[in-house]
């Protein structure tokens, strides 16, 4: 797995260690807080393994942690928005006014900023080759003022403040979403312990698969939002806006820049459950035997001005009007934007989030051929609509049906007890005061019908924020951190539960829990009636299950091959805490255009990859006779 997130990097779970920070010994605590403030520039490590803060003054990892730990944890997760557009300066905007001249109006202006189409009464002079003077006559004229307005949502989950993944590559205009994926897609590839090319060439290269996309495009100014408000700003749209602003753009990024594959591709959109629609075609792909590796995954950058006020006009983020309310305050100070997201407790809506996750999916048999790590398996993803609605954003049914269905499959696969007690739920948990109500119920009328008594439910969001479709990114990387350190993040913000949840057979904390599970359900309630629930096996479970299937032979030559695995993974984690970042980008290598292809009847051969593309297809449909076509 690989990724960021406001609590992180994915890799080596640091993300997930700084959700449960305080529950950890105190040398993984110094570990996860080092790691960040190398990512965040407060300290650097020299190549004499020498730490340095950020002014240059030498110091020990200890002085380290203790110098820089309350920057580290006031600038991760969710927190005041430190674009100063939300703050004291403002967000630009424009005011539509009619000014009534009671005189004629005269003014200069640069020929190239003169519109090309005027009104017939005004009256152009020629000043000089590159002036133009401009008379309006009295009268009524229709203007846009320039002003800036005050934010009205100031707290997001944004990425750790000095990190910036544009730095670690050639981005060139890249969108912010494109450059998370780069490096999200990279930290996956490092915490494998496996050598890109040296996988790729045990496979066919259509045995491969990228799935991977967003819920709403790229809609900073380097993508579509820049795109879109180009003219009206007097801005010129430049070539790559449109393109890159596509929502499988991630996929196209990492098929062209990281991995170079030819094989499957896309990106399925869901809202909220986009990453779990994009498992859910990796899963369907290596179960039918289409692909043995697909990486899967979803980037969302979606804290600008203009997305946050689409859904604050919803009335579905948490304003300052709204936090102060809950709290009955007159003035909203840091740590009160750090309590802004509240599931399942009294709340007025969710708060933005920023992230990019990615995993690598690889069948049962390459991943012990291999000698990979298994941090877990996913058997089912299950997506249902929720049917007939008033509005389109509202919740329905469907949820019911996506998480009966994970229950009954986790059941019959680890039976009635391992679901009863060693089971928890990562909820979607935006929130919202819909969302603590509805989901809520959904978990209880499941729980119900298994007898679950106490059904623990984390929330990952409480930290986060909410990151649109990579939302279920950041939950199922969360779970397997908690199945490789034996802790459930606690809903920090959960002061009570609200008196309208459904809890009474649902464990709700607010301290990290310990807890040995053997699975995971992954929920998602999306707008437009988006739900998907995926299952999560710990790997524990995976490891049974795979003696059950491929002989405890097999299994234990895998654990061999599996050792230097480790070693290379552990290699690439002990760089990254240092801030040494391998972020795989390789524009313009190996391009073909197809003239170099060897097309044959039966397979093409591709320069550079080391295996040829079988052109055998499955055909369930029959033949016809020579004579009968």
């Amino acid at each position: 797995m690989g990724g960021v997130n406001p609590a992180g990097r994915t890799s080596g779970h640091q993300a997930f260690r700084r959700t449960v920070l305080d529950a950890l010994p105190d040398d993984d605590q110094a570990r996860t807080l080092l790691g960040l403030a190398a990512m965040m520039r407060l300290a650097d490590c020299q190549a004499d393994g020498a730490w340095h803060d950020a002014e240059g003054r030498p110091l020990d990892a200890a002085g380290v942690v203790e110098q820089t730990r309350q920057q580290v944890l006031d600038h991760t997760l969710i927190r005041r928005i430190e674009d100063p557009r939300f703050n004291e300066e403002g967000l630009p905007a424009n005011r539509k006014a009619s000014l009534a001249l009671d005189t004629p109006l005269t003014f200069r202006i640069r020929r190239r900023q003169l519109p090309n189409d005027l009104p017939p009464t005004w009256q152009v002079r020629e000043l000089d080759r590159q002036s133009l003077e401009v008379t309006v006559p009295s009268g009524t004229m229709e203007v846009m003022l320039p002003e800036t307005r005050p934010a009205q949502v100031r707290a997001a989950g944004q990425l750790p403040t000095g990190f910036e993944p544009s730095r670690l590559y050639r981005s060139v205009h890249h969108p912010r979403g494109l450059s998370m994926t780069v490096f999200a897609a990279s930290d996956c590839l490092g915490d494998s312990g496996l050598e890109w090319d040296e996988l790729r060439d045990r496979l066919d290269p259509d045995e491969v698969a990228v799935y991977a996309g967003n819920s709403i495009g790229q809609l900073d100014d380097e993508g579509w939002g820049g795109l879109l408000k180009s003219f009206v700003s007097g801005k010129r749209a430049t070539s790559k806006q449109m393109p890159l602003g596509y929502g499988q753009m991630p996929a196209d990024f990492i098929n062209a820049y990281v991995l170079g594959s030819v094989g499957g591709t896309g990106a399925a959109l869901g809202a909220c459950a986009s990453f779990l629609y994009n498992l859910r075609l990796g899963v369907d792909d290596i179960r039918a035997g289409r692909r043995r590796v697909v990486l899967v995954g979803t980037a969302d950058a979606p804290i600008t001005p203009e997305v946050i006020e689409g859904f604050r006009s919803m009335g579905a983020l948490a304003d300052d009007d709204g936090l102060k309310a809950l709290d009955a305050l007159e003035l909203l100070t840091d740590p009160d934007y750090q309590r802004a997201c509240r599931p399942f407790a009294r709340n007025c809506g969710f708060t933005m989030g920023e992230s990019s996750q990615f995993i690598m999916l690889m069948d049962d048999a390459l991943a012990l051929e291999t000698g990979a790590e298994i941090l877990g398996s996913v058997p089912g993803v299950f997506v249902n609509a929720d049917g007939w609605k008033r509005s389109i954003s509202a919740p329905g049914i469907g949820n019911y049906i996506s998480l009966a269905k994970a229950a009954a499959l986790v059941r019959d696969m680890l039976g009635e007890t391992a679901l009863r007690e060693r089971t928890f739920l990562h909820a979607h948990g935006t929130s919202t005061p819909k969302n603590r109500i509805t989901e809520s119920h959904v978990f209880d009328q499941v729980a119900r019908a298994h007898g679950i008594a106490a059904w623990p439910v984390v929330a990952v969001k409480a930290f986060v924020g909410h990151s649109q479709g990579s939302a279920a990114g950041d939950q199922l990387t969360s779970a397997l951190g908690s199945f490789a350190y034996g802790l459930l993040p606690g809903i920090f913000t959960l002061d009570a539960v609200a008196d309208d949840v459904h809890a009474e057979r649902l464990k709700l904390f607010r301290e990290p829990l310990p807890f040995v599970a053997d699975a995971a359900f992954i929920n998602a309630k999306g707008f437009g009636g988006n739900n998907a629930t995926g299952v999560v096996l710990s790997p524990a479970v995976t490891e049974r299950l795979m003696v059950k299937r491929h002989g405890e032979t097999a299994v234990a030559a895998w654990q061999t091959r599996r050792e230097a695995t480790r070693q290379a993974a552990a290699a690439y984690h002990q760089a990254a805490d240092l801030g040494r970042f391998e972020v795989r980008y390789r524009f313009g290598e190996g391009v073909l255009e197809g003239p170099e292809l060897e097309v044959g009847r039966d397979a093409i051969r591709i320069p550079g990859y080391a295996r040829e593309v079988s052109l055998a297809v499955d055909n369930p449909f029959g033949r016809l006779d020579e004579g009968e076509a």
